[in-house]
């Protein structure tokens, strides 16, 4: 448990070692379009459920065709003469089922709406009797695992991109397919894979086991967790944004819709309930009887609440956040200048897809190491209001199977021989703007120099060195 804190004493805890670191006969028309919909009831939350979003909320058009590429994508155009030589993507697994953890908190919260008789229940609420009578039908054993939802995202993603990139994912071309060593990474990528078809090759090691990150960049983490995700005070504005009036105003409602004493609730169980309402969504394509007691105002505080815990244990909180993906920085980078290198000498490229899968936590410390959606002022237990319109949100950032796509390309008919290599890069399959020219297409050359102080001075192992200490893995809220 986490030493208690206040949002004053959250601005001194700025510890050195940190500071540099989701029937029947023939149907009508209306009735057709409202399966196609999501559910009414969902639709006013569905947009502030941070990292447990679904993908179709960043990207609204697959909920009518999931392989649509979507509308014309603006910015900077290509010179006609770019054909592409390299794709690197960088994914997030897909929908999964919720952690052993949220499940058991779950169960427990489920089991004190059961003490109570059904009358009691109906007597109370709507919103009680339908939780009451709501079947709890997550089990442990699920674990976080894939969901069936999660293998389609993953499959239908692979389709999109080959569609986008088609002289890339031709026939007999080389894939490098990595993956992290969870379940859910490791099917996310057999699911990615089986989307492309038999066409492809694949590297020699095929789907690997727990490289969904550069060999040597597993050695990090153990500094890592040590300064941040298991240290008492790094969650400081978390906790006391979970004490704040935000929370409680929220705690307070939810306690007053299910007939229970304000005291028998915390910040944590209140989670738990609408994380469900994200679940039955993202999983089934229903609308849960959790979301009934949520508005769309306390759905906002309960995003601030995931993004505050996004922010300052994956994000821009402490450096050590972004310092901890120098080495996959710095990986994608050589492996761009190999295919440049092999580009000059008129070698065929030998790895012209490389597909990484791996978690949120590998996405959101990568941008923020290259400074995309930082805010001026910190996230803070004291700034909600102030937050009302950051940068910062998980959910529209690394949603289910969010992907980071870097993809480099050989032009012809140039004016410079800078302009020969040209990077595009996309999140959520939408260019994004480079810092440095506020363009979606940049020479190769401009983007190596704007990042020019990682690629050669990021030395993470020098900054971080700690003694090696036994870890606890930490569940995920």
């Amino acid at each position: 448990r986490r030493r208690p804190c206040s949002a004053s004493s959250c601005g001194s805890y700025a510890v050195a070692a940190m500071a540099p670191y989701r029937a029947g006969a023939a149907l009508s028309s209306v009735a057709i379009l409202f399966l196609l919909l999501p559910p009414l009831a969902s639709a006013g939350l569905s947009g502030y459920f941070g990292t447990k979003s679904r993908y179709e909320e960043v990207n609204p058009h697959l909920l009518r065709d999931p392989l649509s590429l979507g509308p014309a994508a603006g910015g900077s155009q290509l010179p006609a003469a770019c054909a592409p030589l390299q794709l690197r993507a960088l994914l997030r697994h897909g929908t999964r089922y919720p952690t052993a953890g949220q499940i058991r908190r779950l169960g427990q919260l489920h089991a004190r709406l059961l003490r109570r008789p059904a009358a009691a229940a109906a007597a109370c609420s709507p919103a009680a009797a339908d939780l009451a009578a709501w079947q709890m039908w997550y089990e442990e054993s699920l674990d976080g695992r894939l969901a069936p939802q999660g293998r389609r995202d993953m499959e239908h993603l692979a389709r999109r991109l080959a569609a986008r990139f088609p002289a890339l994912f031709a026939a007999r071309r080389r894939l490098v397919l990595a993956s992290s060593s969870k379940h859910r990474c490791l099917q996310s990528g057999a699911a990615f894979r089986d989307g492309l078809g038999p066409s492809l090759s694949f590297g020699s090691d095929g789907l690997r086991d727990n490289c969904a990150l550069p060999e040597g960049l597993r050695e990090v983490r153990r500094p890592f967790v040590a300064l941040v995700e298991d240290n008492d005070g790094a969650m400081c504005q978390v906790d006391a944004f979970k004490e704040g009036p935000e929370m409680k105003k929220v705690l307070e409602k939810v306690a007053s819709a299910l007939c229970l004493p304000v005291e028998e609730l915390n910040a944590d169980l209140v989670q738990v309930a609408f994380l469900t309402c994200s679940y039955e969504l993202a999983i089934k394509n229903v609308t849960s009887p959790w979301c009934s007691l949520f508005s769309e105002e306390d759905a906002k505080v309960l995003e601030y609440l995931n993004d505050l815990k996004q922010y300052w244990k994956r994000g821009y909180g402490y450096d050590i956040n972004s310092r901890s993906s120098c080495i996959l920085f710095q990986d994608i980078f050589w492996h761009l200048d190999k295919a440049v290198e092999e580009s000059k000498s008129s070698k065929p490229i030998s790895s012209p897809l490389i597909v990484q899968v791996g978690h949120a936590e590998t996405l959101q410390p990568l941008l923020a190491l290259m400074g995309f959606f930082k805010d001026d002022e910190p996230l803070k237990a004291n700034n909600y209001v102030r937050q009302t319109h950051r940068k910062f949100r998980s959910g529209r950032i690394v949603p289910y199977a969010a992907n980071l796509v870097f993809v480099l390309y050989h032009c012809d008919q140039v004016k410079t021989s800078k302009e020969e290599y040209q990077v595009q890069m996309l999140l959520n399959e939408k260019l994004m703007p480079f810092h440095h020219s506020n363009e979606t297409i940049s020479t190769y050359a401009d983007l190596k120099d704007y990042y020019k102080d990682i690629l050669e001075n990021c030395h993470f192992k020098e900054e971080c060195e700690l003694p090696k200490i036994n870890i606890t893995a930490v569940d995920e809220l």
